[in-house]
């Protein structure tokens, strides 16, 4: 029953969300990495939220409550404050995309500071955030699979596998396949999280949803506030209020993020959007309570791994069909986000990497690097997730303080005329060295021991990007037009 189920949802989704895309015109660079920039706003509404809410919003959060407790409740301050952003800044992603023909993140830094070596950093930059965050779905992935097939599989052989269909998912079909497969599985996340929710009391001997938030306190007093089950721990409400700033000014800025903006059809489709999907949010509310219920149950994941706390609370305490349910649905949540991931390291490789090498290159030939290189990225991908063994909220942490260097790039693009291209380079460069240098990490921990590292290296890198812009000549009005002037119509 459990395996039939799965391949039911996993199979079924792919093959109509390839006949989806294959449905469309010929396949271009714009086609295959943008969705044509056709996407209205149901399409968008699903898209978007296939990127915010993976397998970390599920396996990982809940994870973290059965672990950790309270630092859980990262999820509702990021979410919400990063909707609150996307409303400003996604809208003038779309319309310097629209408006000058950007495809790619390091396309905007391209033309906004009218740098083309810029556009290479950045996108350097971008593929190393990208690869780590892929970790986060290939995790989750090889869990499923595990799950699923049982012992018949080693973690190596699951990781391998789970790298092989995520590239295969949008080899040929880009980002329209991802769209679709983000439509079934955010209507199926709903649909598991509601099964699960109304069944959990019931599975650990409590008499209602508050009960099980009792019973939790009544067994590990103190799991409800900060710093959680762990009173040694620096997850302290600092830690969560620079977690969470640190998260929501980096969401947007991920590459992947720039191509789902550019694929929009109008602005209004994303700002609808912005408006309406911090109710998603309150799915982290029963996420964490299947966390709670989890360790009320006393659930003994393989080799303690908080990673798959609910994956093995729904096996030992669910029927078969619902442990089928939620396998499918969470392939599907890292299936989705995580092809998005490769393709989009693939467009930047190809178009702000390869492409200034080789400014002739056609745009089918453009194509296919992107296609290929995605290949090697899934590898050095892989090769991370079996060398280390971090919880996915660790690894969306190191993902987005990486990300965080691009940031004030970003921002400062579309809030000041004088920022200039060495200015963000200097503020990359010695933000990079705060968030990784050891003299700079010990530093951090002596003098802020409860701060986000991510937003600290952020702070610095947007008053370097300062000092320096004011000390390099400001750039010209064209440069300018393409963030700080911006116009944003429907």
């Amino acid at each position: 029953m459990t395996i039939t189920i799965f391949l039911l949802i996993v199979l079924g989704t792919g093959v109509a969300a390839i006949g989806f895309s294959r449905a469309r015109r010929r396949t271009s660079m714009t086609e295959w990495a943008v969705g044509g920039r056709r996407f209205g706003s149901v399409l968008f509404w699903f898209m978007n939220a296939g990127e915010v809410y993976t397998t970390f919003a599920v396996l990982g959060i809940s994870g973290y409550a059965w672990a950790l407790g309270a630092p859980a409740y990262l999820a509702f301050t990021s979410v919400s404050l990063s909707y609150a952003i996307g409303y400003w800044l996604m809208p003038k992603i779309w319309a310097a995309g629209r408006k000058h023909g950007l495809i790619t993140q390091s396309d905007f830094f391209a033309a906004r500071y009218q740098a083309k070596w810029l556009g290479v950093v950045v996108g350097l930059v971008g593929i190393a955030a990208l690869v780590v965050y892929v970790q986060i779905q290939l995790v989750s992935l090889g869990l499923i699979v595990r799950l699923t097939l049982g012992s018949t599989l080693s973690p190596t052989g699951a990781v391998l596998v789970a790298g092989i269909l995520m590239i295969l998912f949008v080899f040929v079909s880009g980002l329209r396949a991802a769209a679709l497969s983000a439509a079934v599985k955010d209507i199926l996340m709903i649909v598991a999280v509601v099964v699960l929710s109304v069944m959990v009391a019931s599975r650990v001997g409590a008499t209602s949803i508050w009960d099980v938030f009792r019973l939790a306190e009544q067994q590990h007093p103190g799991i409800g506030k900060f710093p959680g089950l762990d009173p040694s721990s620096t997850t302290t409400t600092i830690w969560l209020i620079t977690s969470g700033l640190n998260v929501a000014l980096g969401n947007w800025v991920f590459p992947h993020l720039f191509q789902v903006a550019y694929a929009a059809r109008t602005g209004t489709s994303i700002r609808r959007n912005a408006i309406w999907q911090p109710l998603y949010s309150l799915a982290y509310f029963f996420i964490i309570l299947l966390g709670f219920g989890a360790l009320v149950a006393r659930t003994k994941p393989a080799g303690g791994d908080l990673n798959a706390a609910l994956l093995q609370f729904v096996s030992d305490k669910y029927p078969p069909w619902v442990l089928g349910l939620v396998a499918g649905t969470g392939f599907l949540l890292a299936l989705a986000p995580g092809s998005v991931l490769l393709l989009t390291s693939g467009s930047l490789f190809a178009r702000n990497v390869i492409v200034p090498l080789r400014p002739g290159l056609s745009d089918q030939a453009t194509l296919w690097i992107s296609r290929l290189s995605m290949v090697g990225f899934a590898a050095v991908a892989v090769w991370l997730t079996l060398a280390q063994n971090l919880s996915l909220v660790t690894i969306l942490l190191s993902a987005y303080s990486a990300i965080g260097m691009l940031a004030p790039g970003v921002f400062l693009g579309f809030l000041w005329k004088r920022v200039t291209a060495v200015g963000v380079l200097a503020g990359i460069v010695v933000g990079f060295v705060a968030l990784l240098a050891p003299f700079a990490k010990a530093f951090w921990a002596a003098a802020l021991p409860d701060w986000e590292p991510g937003l600290i290296a952020m702070l610095v890198n947007a008053a370097v990007t300062v000092i320096v812009s004011l000390l390099t000549p400001a750039p010209d009005r064209d440069a300018i037009a393409v963030g700080v002037e911006q116009k944003v119509a429907a």
